[in-house]
């Protein structure tokens, strides 16, 4: 077994290995970086036990949520810019939501009485909603859409979004939702290109990313890990009786890694596990790897301070709780680990993806942490085990 401190120092290759030994998840990619240096590295598992194929050695995934707080982060520029203000009301650029209806108690529709703004869209407090919210009465008309079922054009989709009615008044309430893919196409009419080209411009070229994008390049394709878990996102959440199970799921039509014409706010991007890294220090500096300033400091303050009030908290979406988080314009970010329900820091922050992917960043411990795995609507958490993990081995 080693001495208490090896076993300490191999805490989180255990934790993976573990997870993957219990058919949990078919691999786990970890990279842990300190005070700007690789801390901690590895993989474990294969890219398809089912099938018995090894892992490639650069793993692409499909990253889901993790492509959020990119989107965000390009609004910010335009927002550091003067293009677009946090107060904009959201018709000032889509006037399909110049008249938004709640959907009430009863189920009965009223007109909105507030304005919803940008800074709600940045925030989920929009009134928007998600299909996999099985309590939301508001995600019931997203079930009946499309919405998610196929890829398609940003704007076909936020031209339906806007149909759905809200599920509260905008500012009223924390919601997770499709509000960043609403906020790309914001970006989209502020700029006049597509999402694609927007965020490749101002953001993936500039950090010399090659591996990320709205596409895989043909050359790289074998890299890119099969899916596993839920392929209906409608019903992430409804998690099947019993132990978890490594399902192969086809999300070719919902996630493609081929079509020109898929971009997304709220998912859509591939990544690999040391380009995110790159993605996450220039979250939390807002500098490209050559120091170039893409993101001005007090903005990347701004974009990581909490913006949910007291009476919006704790933040969950259906049962699922985030005690002791708040929301900032980016992502979540500790308030009080007090209240915690694992190791963390007061401003850890960061965001996670449908698949199980994670990332962290804390300023007090110079940490980015990034975890990495291809599994739909897991009800085992791997992001708390990883974080628990790293924090642990903290002398």
């Amino acid at each position: 077994m080693g001495t208490i401190a090896q076993q300490r120092a191999s805490r989180v290759e255990r934790v993976a290995q573990r997870h993957c030994e219990e058919g949990n998840f078919a691999s786990v990619e970890w990279l842990v970086m300190r005070d700007g240096r690789e801390w901690l590295r590895g993989k474990t598992g294969m890219a398809d036990p089912l099938a018995g194929a090894e892992l490639p050695e650069e793993p692409i995934y499909r990253i889901y949520s993790m492509t959020k707080p990119v989107v965000s982060a390009l609004a910010m520029m335009l927002v550091e810019e003067g293009i677009l203000h946090l107060y904009d009301p959201v018709a000032k650029w889509l006037p399909a939501f110049s008249r938004p209806e709640i959907i009430n108690e009863d189920g009965t529709k009223s007109p909105a009485r507030r304005t919803m703004l940008l800074e709600h869209l940045f925030s989920h407090t929009s009134g928007l909603s998600y299909g996999f919210l099985q309590n939301c009465k508001a995600g019931a008309y997203y079930r009946q859409t499309n919405l998610r079922k196929t890829a398609g054009p940003l704007e076909a989709m936020v031209d339906t979004i806007a149909t759905l009615p809200l599920a509260f008044e905008p500012g009223s309430q924390w919601r997770y939702s499709v509000a960043t893919d609403v906020l790309a196409r914001v970006i989209e009419v502020a700029l006049g290109m597509p999402i694609q080209q927007a965020v490749h411009e101002r953001i993936l070229a500039p950090l010399m990313l090659e591996d990320t994008g709205f596409m895989v390049r043909p050359s790289a394709t074998e890299r890119l890990l099969p899916m596993f878990g839920n392929g209906n996102l409608d019903e992430l959440m409804v998690y099947p009786a019993g132990k978890q199970q490594l399902r192969r799921t086809d999300i070719s039509t919902t996630y493609p890694h081929n079509d020109p014409s898929f971009g997304r706010g709220g998912y859509g991007l591939f990544s690999t596990i040391d380009d995110y890294r790159v993605i996450a220090d220039f979250l939390a500096t807002g500098r490209s790897p050559s120091g170039e300033p893409l993101l001005g400091r007090k903005t990347v303050e701004l974009m990581w301070t909490n913006r949910t009030p007291d009476h919006m908290l704790p933040l969950k979406y259906d049962e699922y709780l985030m005690p002791a988080y708040g929301f900032s314009l980016a992502g979540r970010v500790m308030l009080d680990p007090g209240k915690a329900w694992g190791l963390t820091s007061i401003g850890e922050h960061g965001w996670s993806g449908a698949a199980s992917t994670w990332f962290m960043i804390d300023p007090r411990e110079k940490l980015v942490a990034i975890s990495m795995t291809q599994y739909l609507g897991s009800k085992v958490s791997l992001a708390d085990d990883m974080r628990n993990a790293i924090y642990s081995m903290l002398d």
